[in-house]
């Protein structure tokens, strides 16, 4: 003999710990006692640590991997979930993000100096800590962009006439007293306007600012002088002292009245139609100056704008935040607001329906990453399980020796969970800390009690599978495997109660969509874990069916190995319950990504019509199409005119209808409909009458008769009748409906007609708008020939728009990270499970070569051996990944994390089964199963039979 091997070492070892104080003997100490002769103890954590360090450093890296992205995944959700808050608010502009505060003028009735009084700086600076006071946390303000002042409600009309009046219209300036101008704009000329002496509503001249922006808009210098009408006095001069540039153009202290910053063109329409257009400015006054507005018929008003600090706001305060805005608006808040600042003061914000767009957002995203992150927990749990399966096995003889020599369970398992905490707490604790350094974030909770759960799986699996397993005292077990052994009723139980959640879990979803619980997210993998007890407890029958044919085959290769797979034991459990949820997982989230880029892709389509779409509201040039043609990338392009405002009619005149009118040539943009899959038909079907009349003359095109194609709408009113159709020059076209589609390239979202554009007059005929199709177009050689006046938009750019949160990509990220750790986990359960069996294989084939087999025909056996399975892993994985895509396709919508913006003519996101992330994983592991088994037969044919005979019998 070479010695003795660990697992033998270590059950003598932890054997004489038993007889000197181990678990459940109490036998030794007394003898001892009595004898007066000292026993040592080998401490039993040292002992197993160093008779198996290998296995211990394995242990210690599964569970500091696991426990790291345990820890990271909540972790990385709420950063992409910050990230797409913080982005969301920005976008949203200050001006829907701020929260207003407002309140009337002083009443009347009061005292004119209590009401001059009420408007001065003092006073409101004061009422502006009240309102900060009465903001509940976790709305916190800026206060760096928060203002507060006094403004016109109503802006006066200008008197002076060298203001710009585009029609007539005289312009109209705010009077706007805003707090801290000088710390938030530099001053270009001039000086910063001041305050002399007590303004009051009867001062007559006071003295203002202007932005750069509104000086060059509306003519405005330094020293001119600005008359507003007065109430009950002469005009109030406004003299401007200074020109200033705004520091930060897009903060909160600007943008919250955009008018402040640059003056706007507003546009009155009046009851002919004539558009009255006039400027309104902005003249920034002193904050004491504020009690002149009383004597302008602007109706002055006391604000407060509190604008968010958006770098303090957390996804998951968005609940808590929105009852705090709501408070403001329309509870405690706003009471206390009126009761310290002023009783008919009132709050107004846009902020809660931003922030209901994102939850909008977050609640289409969070179930499908919640599907990925239960899938590949489930398959991670499974491999803590296996490892400690493995553990079991490799020390059932040591464990047995321990009961039969009086071993408690109580101390047997709680030596084993000692040795085992003392290897995965560290691993978990160092775990955790990497994932905190790695992803960064405020909130550690969610994570430290990821990482505990690793842990404490971890620490838990070897001691109770252990008690489990040596509940009753024995040293030789009975067989286990499916082909002898009934399965027990509690097993039945447990299979039944999955199988009802399974079922409840599915239903739910399908019926209320992917809104539900937490048990929703877990029906992908309850799907797996159905089907992987089913197919253990049925592969076996055909395997032995088909070992009895292979037993009158020449040779017995094919034979046993088919007998050897139909004994699977009950542990093949747990690495096909891994292998399954591991390939329903990335079956399902392949199939989600696919769904995702279909979505984006023909949403782009609908948009661009083709690869790229260059329009104009004029007739493009004559030789626009050929310079396009020979720019890079470009296969074809189809010239279309698209007539948006063309009218129909019953021919009375009395009701009109406005379609898109598209002339197309029907061969060519026939096959591009059909091409991209937009309304495909033939170019016969819309061909224009030969005989077009006078060489397109607007009389020769209204004698004849015009094959249409239409939207069903249209369809559905007009019918087969020949209609006139007018355009938009005047002109007039009689148009037959001839087919019918959804869909065409040319127009998206609109009722249409499309004609040949031989048959329409010379000048609607002429092209608007060019298609084009191609590989890798550049379209900065799109936009050079295109020139200027004409848009030119990419179906890459247009798709690449779609993606415009930290949500969507944040989501994607996780749910690909989250499939890729299942791949990885259900490959070490697959390498977990051959390691269990290695040491029988080993064992089987030194001896089979003993009786004349040889290496080629060991591998074969083990190949053969292993195929059975891995084909049963790689056909279950693809049929449960199918099944749970059909299962659960109805009650989910891919839209929201697919389409920044979804688009009603976009039909929404379904998911779809992908046909790759279906047979790429189940063939990925049918290889490495088969490649792990040809590579273990031949590592066992380099050593000796002999020797591998001598090492031990493990029957």
């Amino acid at each position: 003999m070479t010695g003795p091997t660990d697992e033998t070492s270590g059950a003598d070892e932890t054997s004489g710990a038993g007889d000197s104080g181990g678990p459940g003997d109490s036998g030794g100490a007394d003898a001892a006692a009595s004898t007066g002769v000292a026993t040592v103890v080998a401490p039993w954590v040292r002992t197993r640590l160093r008779a198996a360090p290998g296995v211990a450093v394995a242990l210690a890296l599964l569970v500091a991997l696991t426990a790291c992205l345990a820890a990271a995944f909540p972790r990385a959700v709420d950063r992409y979930e910050d990230a797409g808050l913080r982005r969301l608010l920005d976008d949203a502009t200050a001006r829907r993000t701020t929260v207003q505060v407002y309140a009337p003028q002083p009443g009347v009735e009061l005292p004119q100096e209590e009401r001059e009084e009420a408007l001065r700086g003092a006073a409101l600076r004061a009422a502006n800590k009240k309102v900060l006071g009465a903001v509940e946390r976790p709305l916190v303000p800026d206060r760096a962009q928060s203002s507060y002042g006094v403004r016109t409600a109503n802006p006066g009309a200008a008197l002076d006439p060298w203001l710009p009046r585009p029609t007539g219209l005289p312009a109209r300036m705010s009077l706007t007293a805003q707090n801290g101008l000088a710390d938030h704009a530099r001053l270009r000329e001039g000086r910063l306007p001041r305050v002399r002496g007590a303004v009051t509503a009867a001062t007559p001249e006071v003295e203002a600012a202007v932005t750069t922006a509104t000086a060059r808009t509306l003519g405005i210098k330094v020293g001119s002088v600005i008359h507003l009408p007065g109430v009950e006095r002469e005009p109030l001069a406004v003299r401007v002292t200074g020109i200033v540039e705004p520091r930060e153009p897009d903060g909160a202290y600007w943008s919250a009245m955009p008018v402040l910053r640059k003056p706007s063109l507003m546009q009155l329409a009046t009851p002919a139609g004539v558009p009255n257009r006039y400027w309104l400015g902005a003249l920034l006054l002193p904050p004491d100056a504020a009690p002149a507005l009383l004597g302008t018929a602007g109706k002055p008003e006391r604000y407060w704008q509190l604008a968010p600090d958006t770098t303090s706001l957390t996804a998951h305060e968005v609940d808590r935040l929105s009852s705090a805005i709501a408070a403001l608006e329309s509870g405690p808040g706003l009471g206390r607001v009126r009761e310290k600042v002023d009783p008919l003061a009132d709050v107004a914000t846009d902020l809660d329906d931003v922030l209901t767009s994102f939850v909008r957002l977050r609640s289409g995203i969070g179930p499908l990453v919640a599907v990925a992150a239960f899938g590949a927990g489930t398959v991670a749990a499974v491999v803590l399980l296996m490892a400690g399966g493995l553990a079991v096995d490799r020390r059932r003889a040591e464990l047995a020796l321990l009961r039969a020599r009086g071993g408690s369970l109580r101390g047997v398992a709680g030596r084993l969970l000692a040795e085992t905490a003392v290897v995965a707490v560290p691993a978990g604790a160092l775990g955790l800390a990497v994932a905190l350094l790695a992803v960064p974030e405020d909130r550690v909770a969610h994570a430290v009690a990821a990482a505990v759960a690793v842990t404490a799986l971890a620490c838990a699996t070897l001691p109770v599978r252990a008690a489990f397993a040596h509940r009753a005292v024995r040293i030789h077990g009975g067989r286990e495997d499916l082909a002898s052994v009934r399965p027990s009723r509690r097993r039945t139980v447990a299979e039944l109660t999955l199988l009802v959640l399974a079922s409840g879990a599915v239903a739910a979803l399908r019926r209320r969509g992917a809104s539900g619980d937490q048990l929703v997210a877990l029906a992908p993998v309850l799907v797996g874990v159905i089907a992987a007890l089913v197919l253990v407890r049925l592969y076996p029958l055909p395997l032995r069916r088909l070992a009895r044919p292979a037993g009158r085959l020449r040779g017995a290769v094919a034979h046993l190995s088919l007998a050897r797979a139909g004994r699977t034991s009950v542990s093949t459990v747990l690495p096909l319950l891994a292998l399954l949820t591991a390939l329903t997982t990335a079956a399902f989230g392949g199939s989600v990504l696919a769904g995702v880029h279909d979505a984006r892709d023909r949403a782009a389509l609908l948009v661009t019509g083709a690869d790229a779409r260059i329009e104009a509201t004029h007739p493009l040039p004559a030789a626009l199409p050929g310079q396009v043609r020979r720019a890079s990338g470009v296969r074809e392009v189809t010239p279309v005119s698209i007539a948006y405002e063309a009218q129909v009619g019953d021919g009375s005149g009395t009701e009109q209808e406005v379609v898109a009118l598209v002339g197309v040539e029907p061969g060519a943009y026939g096959r591009l409909a059909r091409r991209v899959g937009l309304g495909g038909f033939s170019g016969t079907e819309l061909a224009a009458p030969a005989a077009r009349g006078s060489s397109g003359t607007t009389a020769g095109a209204e004698k004849q008769v015009l094959p249409a194609l239409a939207s069903p709408a249209v369809a559905g009113r007009y019918g087969t009748r020949p209609f006139a159709v007018r355009l938009e020059d005047g002109s007039q076209v009689t148009v037959r409906i001839t087919a019918v589609r959804d869909q065409t390239p040319a127009v998206s979202d609109l009722d249409f007609l499309v004609v040949d554009r031989a048959g329409l007059p010379a000048r609607p005929a002429r092209p608007t708008a060019l298609l084009v199709t191609g590989g890798h177009l550049d379209g900065g050689a799109l936009r050079d020939a295109a020139g200027t006046g004409v848009e030119v938009r990419l179906r890459a750019e247009v798709r690449d728009g779609y993606v415009d949160s930290p949500l969507q990509t944040g989501a994607e990220r996780i749910y690909t990270a989250a499939v890729a750790a299942g791949a990885g986990y259900a490959v070490l359960a697959l390498l977990l499970a051959l390691l269990r069996a290695a040491p029988e294989r080993t064992a089987l084939l030194a001896r089979l070569r003993t009786m004349g087999l040889t290496r080629a025909q060991g591998r074969r056996l083990l190949v053969l051996e292993a195929l059975p399975q891995a084909l049963l892993a790689a056909a279950g994985g693809a049929l449960t990944g199918w099944a749970a895509i059909r299962l659960l396709s109805p009650g989910i919508d891919l839209t929201a994390i697919a389409l920044a913006t979804p688009d009603s003519s976009s039909g929404g996101a379904r998911l779809r089964t992908d046909a790759v992330s279906l047979i790429l994983p189940s063939l990925t592991v049918l290889a490495l199963a088969t490649g792990i088994a040809a590579a273990q037969a031949w590592w066992s044919g380099r050593r000796g039979s002999v020797r591998e005979l001598r090492a031990g019998d493990s029957r």
